[in-house]
This record gives structure tokens, sequence and C-alpha cells, in this order.
């Protein structure tokens, strides 16, 4: 069987106990090779031990998983594998360039490939200026571009991102984001975790919100987002024919200059804006307005309901 074929991660009803407390109550998903998942969801969800499974730091109570074809915590696996931890901290002592040496001798990656390797993390996550420093000078936001490189070296065919840009500007969260596009056009997989929900928005592919040790929705961003309901016009001659035009769409609420109609079909819109032309209006603007993922990830978990579902139109597994 081709390797390629298999999902990156597999997981069947994953269960993981804490004596009397269950962290994780039954995880279930597959992640496609090659592509940028994010995993969402709100502290003590479970996000932090799905990882440490995933990575063979912890072993699960009961349930299965796979990981690039190999079982949890195979040494095959996590050879191929790159990790970014939330909470990291390198010896103060030690410079950038040192520390992603020290790393490359302990994946027992062959010595004349560890210069290259060295440089080329430095240059992508933009140190090479500051690679013989000492990383107790670093900010924040620099030790955070040193855990990104330490997580790139070797070529990764997996890579594990816990809250990446926490840290950084919007310079450096721009930068991560191309970093994920580039690990994405080379065929790496990436599993985010961040509470930077626009970040996800922007580099996933598909999303699983997970609440409560389970995954309560699963599917490409566009999918779980949904389509927009919400128009917003701006019309230069207001009167009470444009009112009554509008309203024929959706109901219809007049905020800062602005008449905004719920709930109309996104295929009505040239027929409304026809619509107040005839009644001799003009129209300045219009615009779709479409939920944010922050918007509908809180809708979600706070809903009456939010019992596990797949989208399977998403295309994934």
């Amino acid at each position: 069987m081709n390797p390629q074929a298999t999902p990156a991660i597999e997981t069947f009803e994953l269960v993981k106990r804490y004596g009397d407390a269950v962290a994780l109550a039954g995880l279930t998903m597959a992640v496609s090779r090659g592509e940028v998942f994010g995993f969402l969801g709100p502290n003590g969800a479970g996000k932090t031990t799905a990882v440490k499974l995933l990575l063979g730091l912890a072993s699960a109570s009961s349930g299965s998983g796979w990981v690039l074809g190999e079982d949890l915590g195979a040494r095959a696996a996590r050879r191929r594998i790159g990790y970014l931890p939330e909470l990291f901290r390198y010896q103060d002592w030690l410079s950038a360039r040192e520390v992603l040496a020290l790393h490359c001798a302990l994946s027992d990656m062959p010595t004349a490939r560890r210069a290259a390797e060295v440089e080329h993390a430095l240059d992508t996550v933009g140190l090479a200026r500051r690679a013989d420093d000492r990383v107790g000078t670093f900010s924040k936001g620099m030790q955070q571009r040193l855990g990104l490189g330490v997580a790139l070296l070797g070529t990764p065919e997996l890579v594990f991102l816990d809250e990446p840009t926490s840290a950084l500007d919007p310079v450096g969260r721009h930068d991560v984001r191309e970093i994920i596009g580039a690990l994405k056009r080379r065929g790496a997989t990436v599993f985010l975790n961040s509470h930077l929900l626009t970040e996800v928005e922007h580099v996933c592919d598909r999303v699983a919100m997970i609440d409560r040790g389970r995954i309560v929705r699963i599917g490409s961003v566009t999918s779980l987002i949904g389509v927009a309901t919400e128009l917003r016009v701006r019309v230069a001659d207001t009167s009470p024919q444009v009112d009554a035009s509008l309203r024929r769409y959706g109901r219809v609420s007049f905020h800062d200059g602005w008449y905004v109609i719920h709930g109309i079909a996104q295929d009505r819109v040239p027929a409304l804006v026809a619509d107040i032309v005839a009644v001799g209006a003009r129209v300045h603007a219009v615009e779709p307005h479409h939920a944010t993922l922050e918007e509908r990830f809180l809708q979600i978990l706070r809903g009456p309901s939010n019992g596990a579902a797949d989208d399977r139109s998403a295309g994934g597994p």
C-alpha cells in the first residue's frame, strides 16, 4: 500500500483518563496528507492531551490511532515529525545556532547535513542576524521564532504547532503564515493549535472544534462559517419606496447610514440592486457579511446542543 495514500493522522475513539477525570472522551478524526488542520477548543477541552497522545508523549487509556501510517508513539513516525510546544524554554547561555545544532544532534541527523539545516532554519524564521546571540537576550517573540526553527529541522512530513503566534507581533504572525504556506506547498501536513482564530481562518484547510474531550464540529473553514445571509447596502436616496423594495428580500434594519438586509439569499442580490435603481435611488455600496470563524466557534460552543458532527461535504476523510 502506498504510504502517501494513508492519512497523516487517524484516530478512533481515543480516550485518556487521569484517575476519575476524563481528559479525552473518544476522539475520532482523520487528517489528510498535505493539509493544514486547525484544532480548536476552549481551555480544558482536551487539545493538549490529544497532541500528547498523537506525539507518543502519553499513552491512551483506550482507542487506537496512527500517525504517518505508524502506531501512536512509534519511533519510525517520531523521526518524521516536527513539534513546537506551547510552553518551552531553551538554555539561556546557548546561542540560537547552538540550540539548533543541539537538536540536530539529538535527532541523530547525519553530521554532514547539520550545518546546512541550521542555516536554513535560521533564515526561514528570521533569526540569521541573531544566530550567535545568547537565547537569554531574546524577546518572547524571538524565542518563539527559535522554537519554530527547531520544529522545522530535518524537513518533517508532519509539523505540530501549538500556539505558534502567541508571542509574535503582526510581522511575526505574517511570517508564520508564510512558513505554513511553504510547508503546505512542499507537501507537509500541519496540525495547528491556536487561540487566534483569525490566524486559523487564514491558513487552515479544515478545522476541528473540540469541547469536553470530543469533536463537536469538523469541516472546511468555509463550510463551518457558512454562506453570507446578511447584506449591507448604502443608498444615496432613502425613501419609503426604497424601504418597501428592500423588505421584499428579508428583514431590514438601518444602522449608521447602511441598510442591513437579514436572511437574504446571495443569488437574489442582483435583483435587489435592480429594484433599488428602478425606484430612482442610487446604490453606493453593497457588502455581504460573512460570520467569522470566531463568531461561529462561539455559537457552536454556546449552542443548546453541540453534539459531534462531521461535515462530509468539506472533502475530508
